[in-house]
């Protein structure tokens, strides 16, 4: 039956003449060629794919075989030729021999036989029609395992490599641990400084330390108490100095003082008042105090608190910020008396660029006696190193420690390590005093001041600053001013000048300073409402000369401007009277600008009100950046459509005349 089917296959009639044996035969020689066919292509991919390797070994192997064949012939040459062998042994040994070399033809013929059957037994297995699937797979499974054994057996000996040896490459996956930052010891630690300024004031007359002509004339300027910061900063400078000018305590350089405090919180009179007791007791009038600030008007105001307190003593105060011609403050800084010049100021309160051209352009300004450096808006300054200020004070002050001059008690070398020859002679220390309201924590901006083992006092004392910091943590944490009530107010573009109506003229919040972030920004706004009319607004720029801008204060102050629209200008350190409300016009990018804007109002415990108008687009950053700044909260302020309507006429015609004035100026 098997054989019909195979016939029915192959599409041949049963014919009974021709024999079973020829058919089997036929069928044979039929499935012989179909194999050989297929084992064709199936040896050249498997010649293809023999690795060089295997060659390698095979010839290897022979290369060794022929070298024992002929070590084992040379070795028996010599035997033969060493020693004398008798006949009937050499005829047993050539019989042992003969008998081997049959053995290994015999042994041949039956590898080639077993190996013609292999094949003969495959075709069979291909001819035969009771082979099923189940016997294929267990033949291929049975090579497949002994092929794999060969391949373990080659790579055990390729890979067998001696013990005790480390193998070179091989590493482990280790968890790799985030880097937390850790703050310095002096920033980790400070001095904390009471936030509540009106249940921590303290007499005057409780500091120890201060004389009393300074503290009758804080009496006669209306200050009975003190403010934390202060309460804290004045003994510390004082303390500094308890060995007189020239030298530190013990002969020893004192501690840089670093303050970060709120704005409003005291922190002018907290430097004025001890550099003022300390350089009382001096003889020779030279530049012993220097106050760097970074605009004119914050300079101004020091000026006037330092000279204020200044007044009946011998000292004189001088102001370097371009105010005057750089002849008249040239001549404010020394003069010609009996052929040698002669320093007339004690304390100089400047701005960078100023103090530079003097440094280097007037021979008679002479910082070589120097004793405090006095760095207000420190954050400022630190932005502000690309104009190398600080490296030309420093410069100018240990000018004479690089001169060949003969040693003397005057004579400042730049410090270095302390060691005994450092302290000896003692020479007059130089004492930095920095002040700010957002002072960085960053100690690489920090190490910009070259600080002598600073000491910070702040009122900013969240664990932040005692723990590493958290790694979500994107910005350093600021103290806001007590009193302040903050809102920012949802709105478009082109409401933001009638919110600013609605407050004048309904809420009847006045006076109001109004910040933007650009002087173009408030020139327009400051045009467009002199055109709408019923407010008495002013405008705080650099597009004002410092006489306008200094005027313009003081018309603010007395209450003669309900709104001053400035720039950023106005935003460090100007401590301007009677400001109840700041508004934001335009929303600030940054977080310490922000600050300072806000720190014009609620200035000393005062009460105070700060607006933000925000755009859609900007509330989602400005709300986040506040809130991880330490802000106590900020609500949101919504004002109807409705209480705007009756001001839309009278606003869109403003307009258009504002587009023609500012044509008109454009072409001039």
């Amino acid at each position: 039956m098997s054989l019909f089917l195979v016939n029915r296959y192959l599409g041949e009639e049963d014919d009974g003449s021709i024999s079973r044996e020829s058919r089997s035969q036929a069928l044979l020689a039929k499935l012989q060629q179909k194999a050989k066919e297929k084992q064709k292509p199936s040896l050249t991919e498997q010649r293809q794919q023999l690795p060089e390797e295997q060659t390698v070994q095979q010839n290897v192997r022979k290369k060794r075989k022929v070298d024992k064949d002929s070590s084992q012939k040379s070795q028996n040459h010599k035997k033969r030729k060493s020693e004398v062998v008798p006949l009937h042994v050499l005829d047993s040994e050539n019989h042992d021999e003969s008998v081997k070399e049959e053995k290994k033809k015999e042994k041949g013929v039956n590898e080639t036989q077993r190996k013609k059957n292999q094949s003969d037994s495959s075709v069979e297995g291909l001819s035969d029609t009771h082979v099923t699937g189940r016997d294929r797979q267990e033949d291929t499974a049975e090579e497949e395992a002994e092929a794999e054994n060969d391949s373990t057996k080659q790579t055990t000996e390729k890979t067998s490599a001696p013990t005790g040896f480390t193998v070179v490459g091989a590493f482990e996956n280790k968890p790799v641990q985030k880097v937390h930052r850790v703050l310095p010891q002096w920033l980790a630690q400070p001095d904390v400084i009471h936030r509540d300024i009106k249940s921590n004031l303290v007499p005057v007359s409780d500091i120890s330390g201060l004389c009393a002509p300074l503290v009758k004339k804080l009496q006669n300027n209306g200050i009975q108490h003190f403010f934390p910061v202060q309460v804290e900063v004045i003994p510390a400078i004082l303390e500094s100095t308890q060995q007189g000018l020239l030298i530190g305590c013990g002969g020893y350089k004192p501690r840089d003082i670093c303050v970060s405090a709120p704005t409003g919180s005291g922190k002018t009179l907290a430097f004025v008042i001890p550099v003022i007791q300390v350089l009382m007791k001096r003889v020779v009038c030279e530049v012993r105090a220097l106050a760097v600030l970074p605009t004119k008007e914050l300079a101004q105001q020091v000026c006037k608190v330092f000279t204020s307190y200044a007044e009946g003593t011998t000292l004189k105060v001088v102001m370097l910020a371009g105010q005057k011609s750089f002849a008249a403050e040239q001549a404010s800084l020394s003069e010609h008396r009996g052929g040698v010049r002669r320093t007339l100021a004690d304390i100089v309160v400047a701005t960078p660029g100023r103090l530079v051209d003097h440094i280097n352009k007037n021979s008679g300004f002479c910082l070589e006696h120097l004793r405090f450096l006095i760095i207000d808006e420190a954050d400022r300054m630190i932005d502000s190193m690309h104009q190398s200020w600080l490296s030309q004070v420093v410069r100018a002050v240990y000018r004479s420690g690089n001169s060949s001059e003969t040693m003397s008690i005057f004579k400042r070398a730049e410090p270095a390590y302390v060691t005994a020859a450092s302290l000896s002679p003692p020479q007059m220390p130089l004492q930095k005093l920095l002040f700010s309201a957002t002072l960085t924590q960053n100690p690489e901006k920090l190490q910009q001041l070259g600080l002598h083992q600073p000491r910070l006092f702040s009122s900013i004392h969240s664990h932040s600053n005692t723990t590493p910091a958290a790694p979500t943590q994107k910005q350093d944490r600021f103290d806001f001013p007590q009193g302040l009530t903050e809102y920012y107010v949802p709105c478009t573009l082109s409401k933001k000048p009638l919110l600013i109506l609605h407050f004048i003229l309904r809420m009847k919040l006045s006076p109001i300073l109004c910040f933007t972030n650009s002087r173009e920004t408030a020139h327009r706004l400051f045009v467009l409402l002199q055109l709408f009319g019923g407010i008495h607004a002013a405008e705080f720029s650099s597009r004002l000369s410092p006489g306008e801008r200094k005027r313009t204060l003081k018309e603010f102050e007395q209450g003669k401007i309900q709104l001053l629209i400035s720039t950023d200008a106005a935003a460090r350190g100007i401590d301007i009277n009677g400001v109840k409300c700041v508004v934001n016009y335009d929303a600030p990018q940054y977080i310490r600008t922000y600050i300072h804007r806000i720190g014009r109002t609620a200035r000393g415990g005062k009460a105070g009100l700060a607006f933000t108008f925000l755009l859609g687009v900007q509330e989602k950053n400005f709300l986040q950046m506040v809130v991880e700044a330490g802000s106590p909260g900020i609500q949101k302020q919504v004002v109807k459509p409705e209480n705007l309507k009756s001001m839309e006429a009278r606003y869109e015609q403003t307009l258009q005349e504002l587009a023609n004035i500012i044509k008109d100026e454009k072409t001039r």
